[in-house]
C-alpha cells in the first residue's frame, strides 16, 4: 500500500501525535520487511538490555527496530537508545510519544512502522522489560512463512528478581496462555508477538483503543477484533523471551490486583462484543458463574500449586468481572511506580 493510500485510511488524516528524535538513513528503511516495536517509560537500563538481546538475535536476517518512548519530559530512555542507535547497535528509528499511555504508544509505534517502512511485511514486538533468546525473532519468522495464520504469539518466561518469590511462576497471571506450537484461538497479550501488516491495514487507525491505555486490555481488545475481522491465530513456543519480574510485581497487593484487573478487561471487551441489554445480562450471568465456580476451581488450583495465594486467582478475577458491572474500573497503569 502506498504512502498516499494509508494517509486516506480512515484516521491517518489526523496529524502524527509522535517525534522522530533518530532515524536509519532512507535507503536502509527502505527494504526492510520485519520491524521489532519497543515501547518503554522510565526503564533506560532495562531498555538497553532487551536493545542488546535484538542485536543478539541469529538466524532473522536483517530487520529494524523502532523504539518508542512514552514518557514526554526526561526523555531517559529515548536517550539511552539513541545513544546505542548511534553507536551502531541497531537500525531503525527512535520516536517519542509523549501523551502517556500504553496504548497510544503502540498505535504511534505501528503507525511509524507503516508510513516509514515501504516494503514492511510484519511487525514484531517486546516489552522494555524483556530479554529475546537468540532465535527468538528466527522462529517467529519461520512459523510466519509456512504456518496458515496472520497474528503469531510466542512464551514469555519470568525471571524474578528475588529468588525465594520464583514459586509465583506457577501463578496464571506469569504463565504463558499456551505451551505448544500451533493453531489457538485468540491471542490475550502483546507481551510477545508477530503481526502480519495486513492486520493492521484492515483494522485501521487507531489500532488499540486508547480508552484501554491505564486499564490494559487494549491488546486484547485488538486481537478480539482482528479473530472476529476472520484473522488466525498461531502460537510459536520456540520464539521465547524472559522477563524480569522486580520485587514489587510479587507483593501481595500487586498479584491481588493484577487478578481483578484480568476480570475487569475480560468483562468490559465481553460487553463490548455484547452491546445491549441482552448481552450485559449475558456478561453478568458469565460472572455470577464464576463467583459461584471460584471455590471449586480455586481449591483445585491452590493444591495444584500448593498455594493460597495462587488458588484465589480465580475467584479474584470473579470479583473483577463484578466490579465493573458498578463501574469500578482498575486501572493499575495510571501510576507507574505502583506498577
Amino acid at each position: 500500500m502506498t504512502q498516499q493510500a494509508l494517509a486516506e485510511r480512515p484516521g491517518f488524516g489526523a496529524p502524527e501525535s509522535f517525534e522522530i528524535v533518530a532515524q536509519s538513513a532512507p535507503e536502509i528503511l527502505a527494504h526492510v520487511e520485519t520491524v521489532v516495536c519497543v515501547p518503554t517509560f522510565r526503564r533506560p537500563d532495562m531498555l538497553e538490555r532487551t536493545l542488546r538481546s535484538l542485536a543478539a538475535q541469529r538466524g532473522a536476517g536483517p530487520f529494524a527496530v523502532i523504539v518508542v518512548e512514552n514518557e514526554g519530559k526526561e526523555r531517559a530512555g529515548a536517550e539511552r537508545a539513541c545513544a546505542l542507535f548511534a553507536e551502531g547497535l541497531f537500525e531503525g528509528l527512535v520516536i517519542v510519544e509523549p501523551r502517556q499511555g500504553n496504548c497510544k504508544a503502540y498505535n504511534a509505534a505501528w503507525r511509524c512502522a507503516l508510513t516509514r517502512l515501504p516494503a514492511l511485511r510484519q511487525i514484531a514486538g517486546i516489552d522494555d522489560d524483556e530479554e529475546a533468546e537468540p532465535g527468538w525473532l528466527a522462529a517467529f519468522l519461520q512459523a510466519a512463512a509456512s504456518a496458515p495464520a496472520e497474528l503469531f504469539g510466542g512464551s514469555v518466561t519470568p525471571r524474578f528478581e528475588d529468588p525465594t518469590r520464583a514459586w509465583l511462576g506457577a501463578h496464571p497471571i506469569f504463565r504463558s496462555h499456551y505451551s505448544a506450537s500451533g493453531p489457538i484461538p485468540m491471542l490475550y497479550s502483546s507481551a510477545n508477538y508477530l503481526i502480519r501488516r495486513e492486520v493492521l491495514e484492515t483494522l485501521g487507525f487507531p489500532y488499540l483503543d486508547e480508552s484501554f491505555d491505564f486499564t490494559g486490555g487494549g491488546d486484547s481488545d485488538f486481537f478480539r477484533r482482528a479473530m472476529a475481522a476472520g484473522f488466525r491465530f498461531w502460537w510459536v513456543q520456540e520464539a521465547v523471551q524472559r522477563e524480569t519480574m522486580p520485587a514489587r510485581r510479587t507483593e501481595a497487593d500487586w498479584v491481588r490486583a493484577r487478578g481483578y484487573r484480568n476480570g475487569a478487561i475480560s468483562a468490559r471487551i465481553e460487553r463490548r462484543s455484547r452491546p445491549g441489554t441482552a448481552g450485559r445480562l449475558r456478561v453478568l450471568a458469565k460472572s455470577l458463574a464464576l463467583l459461584a465456580a471460584s471455590p471449586l476451581r480455586g481449591l483445585m488450583l491452590g493444591l495444584d500449586t500448593r498455594s493460597l495465594t495462587i488458588g484465589l486467582y480465580h475467584a479474584q478475577v470473579a470479583l473483577g468481572r463484578l466490579g465493573t458491572e458498578f463501574g469500578v474500573a482498575d486501572e493499575q497503569y495510571r501510576v507507574p511506580e505502583k506498577n
